[in-house]
């Protein structure tokens, strides 16, 4: 199918996480405007002067690192900058997603497209080829330092440019140089800095960054409904969520999370079938959803704003300012996201913290009509018991996560890098925090419905409702054990292609029913 979305202007259009994922995804194009042109053969220019000059400038005619006070000669820059290239890719472990490889070159697209980094255009034009190729380079997972940027890492990535490393091509994994010759492309010649800018930079932490934005938006959205369904099944009470409380500790994000609950439980006859019970008040995980949900939704929101600011700037060095003025400097560190990461890393945390203590809630039969584990014929039936050690697991791997990566540093370029962010650790390891989540989110959907099971023919909301019915056309309610890894199978797919959302919101419309979306749309809008 052609696609006909707008086509992006890398370096003069606005990039967000969205944005990315798009180019990344292969659902817009990207392109260079003639203005963008005209700045990237500027600063060019710039630095083909330098390189050619007397005075010593960092990185264009001198060494690296320790080494930034011996002088280059004219007739090694070139060699130099291939040589940062190899000498630098150093990268271990599994390597990245394809996803995120492609990432970082649609961001680097960005910044070197800023006129500020002095590449050659032949350069930026054969990195679009890569991206609009799906040639994705192969890249180790571990490495970097967060620190002149993700060396190693982005070192891997553009090894192909000059005929080395791996990159996967047609479904397979083969030489660069091989896929070059199919291709009847030559390996390109860098010129001076060119090296230097294409490894400089956050665009490891900043790529990890965008796929944490986008799974912690999907999972906030649907712990909401999810947990709505929990205090369903375990007839918990509508008052917690009411306005009136919510106006007295009026945070953005306990506000919205207390509208939405409050909405997807009005009109409910599960909800009004025990308005006169005498259960004074439900445990924590139930009625303080509004302040915990809240509370990651804010922190989303943080990562969020910090990174769209880091997707539209220059993070390589030195930076070209004009023909009088270069700089050297530190923009290339990447504490700005290593911190709100390691915030977000906790923010996703916790949303499965309290995901858990709802799921093991549901076990103990507190609920009139809804039996001890989930099923009515236990004994001869671990029923749903297990699934929860699942998530205690996982809610536990998370917690081993939450230690800050950016409140470490190790000294590294003999003592000239002596403060390191580690914001390519925090990028991954909140992105695997995220990655569990949805896990955790998707065995309290099974326990919720099984739970909500239990108190038909009543109704629910026409949300609540709906959301049910869909669960339950794809995975069946459990009269007795079976194995329920295939159920949480299901479930993940559910959570991940975000089923729960579209049915929720459709049912609202067809119902028009008022349903929080401000806050939502805000967070819609990455």
């Amino acid at each position: 199918m052609q696609n006909t979305s707008p086509t992006f202007f890398y370096g003069k259009d606005h990039l967000t996480a969205g944005k990315a994922l798009s180019l990344a995804r292969g659902t817009s194009r990207g392109a260079l405007h003639e203005s963008t042109k005209t700045a990237i053969q500027k600063s060019r220019h710039i630095v083909e002067k330098i390189a050619k000059g007397d005075a010593a400038v960092y990185g264009i005619n001198t060494g690296f690192g320790p080494l930034c006070t011996t002088r280059i000669s004219k007739e090694d820059t070139s060699t130099l900058q291939h040589n940062i290239l190899k000498s630098h890719s150093v990268g271990v472990g599994q390597p990245i997603e394809n996803e995120i490889a492609k990432l970082m070159m649609v961001l680097k697209m960005q910044a070197l497209s800023k006129g500020r980094s002095g590449v050659a255009m032949a350069t930026l034009e054969r990195i679009q080829w890569h991206i609009e190729n799906d040639i994705v380079p192969v890249v180790p997972s571990q490495g970097s330092v967060g620190a002149s940027g993700d060396l190693a890492p982005l070192s891997h990535l553009f090894l192909p440019l000059i005929g080395l490393g791996k990159a996967s091509y047609k479904g397979e994994v083969l030489p660069s140089i091989d896929i070059l010759r199919k291709e009847k492309k030559a390996p390109l010649t860098l010129g001076a800095k060119e090296g230097l800018a294409l490894i400089n930079g956050t665009q490891f932490i900043a790529a990890h960054a965008i796929k944490v934005v986008e799974k912690l938006h999907n999972c906030l959205s649907q712990a909401d409904i999810i947990g709505a369904m929990m205090i369903e099944g375990l007839l918990g009470s509508a008052s917690p969520f009411l306005p009136e409380l919510h106006a007295l500790r009026p945070f953005a994000g306990n506000k919205h999370v207390a509208q939405r609950i409050a909405s997807l439980l009005k009109n409910s006859e599960i909800n009004d079938s025990h308005a006169g019970c005498d259960r004074v008040q439900d445990p924590y995980s139930l009625r303080c959803m509004p302040p915990v949900h809240g509370a990651s939704r804010n922190a989303w929101l943080h990562l969020k704003d910090l990174l769209e600011t880091e997707l539209n700037s220059v993070t390589d060095n030195p930076v070209i300012i004009n023909e009088k003025l270069t700089i050297s400097g530190g923009n290339f560190h990447g504490q700005p996201l290593a911190m709100p990461l390691d915030y977000a890393c906790l923010a996703a945390a916790e949303l499965g913290n309290i995901s858990d203590r709802r799921t093991y809630l549901s076990l103990m039969g507190i609920a009139e009509g809804t039996p001890k584990l989930l099923m009515k014929d236990i004994g001869i039936n671990s029923a749903f018991m297990i699934l929860q050690y699942t998530s205690a697991a996982l809610v536990s791997e998370n917690k081993t996560m939450c230690s800050p990566a950016s409140a470490d540093s190790i000294p590294t370029s003999l003592g000239q890098e002596d403060h390191v962010s580690m914001g390519s650790i925090s990028g991954r390891k909140a992105l695997q925090v995220a990655n569990n989540l949805e896990k955790i989110l998707a065995i309290e959907l099974l326990c919720a419905a099984q739970a909500f099971d239990f108190h038909k023919p009543l109704k629910s909301s026409p949300m609540l409702d709906a959301v049910h019915g869909m669960v339950r056309q794809k995975i069946t309610h459990a009269s007795e054990d079976r194995i329920f890894a295939d159920d949480i199978e299901k479930a993940i797919s559910i959570i991940k292609e975000k089923s729960i959302l579209e049915v929720a919101y459709a049912a609202a419309a067809n119902a028009d029913l008022e349903f929080e979306t401000e806050f939502e749309d805000m967070f819609e809008k990455y």
